[in-house]
């Protein structure tokens, strides 16, 4: 038995947290992968897993092996895939990190178009609000809905994003329609908690300066999907990602207010880890988004 074959078995072992749920996703037998890292722990001669009836763990030594084995494990694949790119032949397993804001709204149909395109590459997909460390957690990329500054990723802009301030015409009518920042103190908001700014609204004020207002309301919740379900039932305005409130807009159920004090927003991207050879099974993914986020693609 090869070192390699071991390798992957440990990794599918720690990445699936237990040998029963590494069995279960990959196929094989809890007693061969057991087998194969008891293997593995010899031939390197040290404990890499600490593993009781009930409890799971990496050793100091097991984490370190991770770190690397991955890495290695992701060159030796990223090198086949560049082989099988070269024939013509894309296949393989993606561990996407995705928030779950993206795959609630419309665009999360990205992905499922691309698993109806590519049916020999299979999506993995972790949907995860958290920025999960890509090359600690073992994924090969992750979509992100920010500002980038982390330089130790490559990233491909695959859409401009901002945010829209809005409420119902039934709420606008009833309350007002505020003129600026300072009158959302005085209006019913729904506060997203899985949003940066919870009840701390931030604008541009007067002089291009970045202003803050606090605001409050009956409802909070950690969901923008959510919060638009409760602005269209007339509970508040509520902050909602451009990409969630349009269609309501343009049909008029939503009503956006202060558009010339909100903040300039960021991007969606699609971000990887600096590598020697980029996987093509990763590289066809995110052509295939960037492409999907082409306005005329989705029209």
């Amino acid at each position: 038995m090869d070192t390699l074959t071991r390798m992957r078995a440990f990794i599918d072992v720690v990445e699936a947290e237990g040998f029963s749920a590494a069995a279960r996703k990959i196929g094989r037998s809890k007693a061969l992968l057991s087998k194969y890292v008891r293997e593995l722990e010899d031939e390197l001669g040290a404990l890499l897993l600490n593993r009781t009836t009930r409890q799971f763990s990496l050793t100091e030594a097991g984490h370190t092996y991770y770190r690397r084995a991955t890495e290695i494990v992701r060159e030796v694949d990223s090198l086949a895939d560049a082989v099988r790119e070269s024939s013509g032949d894309v296949r393989g397993r993606i561990k996407l990190s995705a928030p779950r804001t993206f795959a609630d709204a419309p665009i999360g149909q990205s992905l499922i178009d691309f698993a109806k395109t590519y049916p020999d590459i299979v999506l993995e997909t972790h949907l995860d609000d958290r920025f999960v460390d890509l090359v600690e957690e073992g994924f090969d990329l992750a979509i992100r809905i920010s500002r980038l500054e982390n330089s130790s990723l490559i990233a491909r802009r695959l859409s401009p994003f901002s945010v829209r301030i809005c409420a119902s015409p039934e709420l606008i009518e009833k309350y007002g329609k505020p003129e600026r920042p300072q009158d959302m103190a005085n209006m019913p908001c729904i506060v997203d908690t899985n949003g940066r700014w919870l009840s701390n609204w931030p604008f541009l004020g007067e002089n291009g300066e970045t202003i803050t207002v606090s605001v409050d309301g009956r409802l909070e919740v950690n969901s923008p999907i959510v919060t638009r379900t409760a602005a269209l039932s007339g509970l508040g305005f509520a902050i909602l990602p451009d990409f969630i409130a349009a269609s309501d807009i343009e049909a008029g159920r939503l009503v956006p207010v202060l558009d010339d004090r909100i903040l300039p927003g960021g991007g969606i991207f699609a971000v990887y880890p600096h590598r020697r050879y980029l996987p093509a099974k990763v590289r066809v993914f995110v052509d295939f988004l960037v492409q999907w986020f082409k306005p005329q693609d989705r029209a």
